[in-house]
């Protein structure tokens, strides 16, 4: 039997770690690995048209998945292409090892042709990033790197020169376990026994929950029913804490909607559950607050906190509900959903008056008809920008469906790329991308992955023909727009060029067809939607707050607009109130 190199050796690795696939764009530096991948059968190689897509891909099936992820990008520029999905995974807490190739081992330091550190240049956005600088390394390095991308949930790279990656391997990659998934965490007895303590203490107690709490939906309704808890929740909790929620509040934060935030602000112990909410102006500092979250350095990095909690919250409720007492007043939860109720209200009326004749198309009366006629278990990628306030107050879940967007990084662009990682999941699965006309020009090259893959993915393209949402905030910061307006093509004649299913749809009346047509065609499909750029209304009171920074309460959210079905479970919760 022939001895294997370096990067059979590495790819063996990659499959052992129940790796399937590596995406990337090959170049002369990344051959041998992508030659060993082409030999193993385990294991496929994607060719994307851009590296940044790559990681985007890799990073999106890992939140799908839960497992280890790879990507992969040629030595100097290739390589410098994945950063920006990098961040996005690591920061989304995604499973996912990336293959920096490297320049020849001889040449590093000494100003070579399409030299960069890559080792250096990843530190901030992965757990690990080391160089192999002898094949002695292997594979005890390659290792280490999945350990910490699967242990500690995150990014971690591995830069490889494309010379040592020829070489023969120093022993057959012997059979040593690997980590592939993650432990639960119990927090310590004296956290539980104080935390007990706060809420027997408090007379109303409010839950924020976030990401954290997937897998959790039951043990979180049964908390909340003892205590008798509000519930809220920031977007990336949305898709697990939402549904079948009888203590819905709605969601906090600048995309916010109902009474999250007064429930944050009016009660005695405030609970932050897995949730790492970015924006602390819409915390409470005048209440105490408890955090619980399986990620110490997490704990109190957003707000004054009076407890601190490490560990899972499903395992953490699991220790507090035979614990703590019931609760029997529920006066506080009562109000809460009245106001959130009357709140949804307020906002629902404006957009259901004559939506179905309104030319542009209002891109909320999009949103609707897609969450409408969406399968139960689809994925929703989703855009930053306006398409994130689409999916936030439109997309039903379920427990089934996902919704994944670039909710923690922000970047632009991320939706086609994810759907692309997303549907390799599953190709019988609907994948739909929620995409702005600016993100997906940005990487539009890789529509073309959908077709040469025969990707089912649909593209549902909000096309405004601006970038609504920088637009927003310079409006709000009382600047004129500039800079923000999009001269378009016909994306769908630009999809049907490519090889796929496109349409082009102007007047509400043809949206729903439209969309049924996409979704019934077998391959890759384009509907590009002509929406209203003026689909957003600002506040008649526009507070110092909102214009420093978007430190707002939901009270003043600058987002005035309909929230979809969400009106209807805040309806049906209102009726199951206890009355006297």
């Amino acid at each position: 039997m022939a001895k294997q190199n370096v990067a059979e050796q590495f790819v063996d690795i990659l499959v052992r770690a129940g790796v399937e696939r590596l995406y990337g764009v090959v170049g002369d530096s990344l051959n041998p690995v992508v030659d060993a991948v082409r030999r193993n059968s385990a294991i496929d190689w994607v060719h994307v048209r851009h590296e940044e897509s790559a990681a985007f891909a890799a990073g999106a099936e890992a939140q799908i998945t839960g497992k280890l992820t790879a990507c992969a990008g040629s030595c100097g520029p290739g390589n410098l292409h994945l950063i920006n999905g990098l961040y996005d995974a690591h920061r989304s807490m995604a499973p996912v090892l990336a293959l920096a190739s490297q320049i020849p081992s001889g040449e590093i330091g000494l100003g070579y042709f399409q030299e960069t550190h890559p080792d250096r240049l990843f530190q901030e956005c992965s757990h690990y990033s080391e160089l192999i600088s002898s094949p002695k390394q292997m594979p005890r390095l390659l290792r280490t790197a999945i350990q910490h991308a699967v242990g500690r949930s995150g990014v971690s790279v591995v830069c490889l020169p494309g010379d040592i990656a020829a070489e023969p391997a120093p022993e057959k990659a012997a059979q040593t376990a690997l980590v592939t998934s993650r432990p639960t965490v119990r927090p310590g007895d004296a956290e539980v026994d104080e935390l007990v303590r706060l809420i027997d203490a408090a007379d109303k107690v409010t839950l924020f929950c976030g990401s954290g709490t997937a897998g959790a939906h039951a043990e979180v309704m049964e908390f909340a029913e003892k205590i008798k808890s509000p519930i809220g929740h920031a977007l990336r909790g949305k898709e697990w804490i939402q549904y079948d929620n009888r203590f819905d509040v709605g969601m906090s934060g600048l995309l916010g909607y109902g009474a999250a935030y007064e429930a944050t602000h009016e009660c005695d112990l405030l609970i932050l559950l897995g949730t790492d909410f970015p924006y602390n102006a819409f915390l409470p500092d005048d209440v105490k607050i408890a955090q619980v979250d399986v990620r110490p350095e997490h704990l109190g990095r957003r707000s004054r906190l009076d407890l601190a909690v490490w560990g899972d919250v499903r395992e953490t409720l699991r220790c507090l509900i035979p614990r703590v007492g019931e609760k029997k007043n529920r006066r506080f939860l009562d109000k809460m959903l009245k106001k959130h109720a009357d709140a949804l209200e307020g906002v629902v009326k404006a957009y259901t008056r004559k939506v179905e004749k309104h030319v542009p198309i209002h891109p909320e009366y999009v949103a609707s008809v897609l969450d409408e006629l969406a399968d139960d278990d689809a994925v929703f990628t989703v855009d930053t920008g306006m398409c994130n306030v689409w999916a936030a107050r439109y997309i039903t879940p379920n427990g089934r469906r996902r919704v994944i967007g670039s909710f923690s990084h922000g970047s632009m662009a991320n939706a086609l790329p994810m759907a692309i990682g997303a549907q390799f999941t599953d190709r019988g699965r609907q994948v739909l991308s929620m995409s702005g006309d600016g993100g997906f020009a940005m990487l539009m090259g890789d529509f073309l992955t959908l077709v040469q893959y025969d990707l089912p993915v649909k593209v549902v393209l909000f096309n405004n023909s601006s970038l609504g949402m920088v637009e927003l905030e310079m409006l709000v910061a009382g600047l004129p727009s500039y800079g923000t307006t999009n001269k378009n093509p016909d994306f769908a004649a630009v999809a049907r060029a490519c090889g796929a299913h496109g349409v082009r749809v102007e007047k509400p009346k043809d949206l729903a067809k439209a969309l049924k047509s996409a979704f019934q065609h077998r391959g890759p499909a384009l509907v590009d939607i002509v929406t209203d750029p003026n689909a957003l209304s600002i506040p008649p009171r526009i507070s110092a707050e909102m214009v420093t920074g978007f430190a707002l309460s939901a009270s003043k959210i600058v987002l005035d607009g309909g929230v979809g079905r969400m009106v209807q479970m805040a309806r049906s919760n209102l009726r199951n109130v206890p009355r006297p």
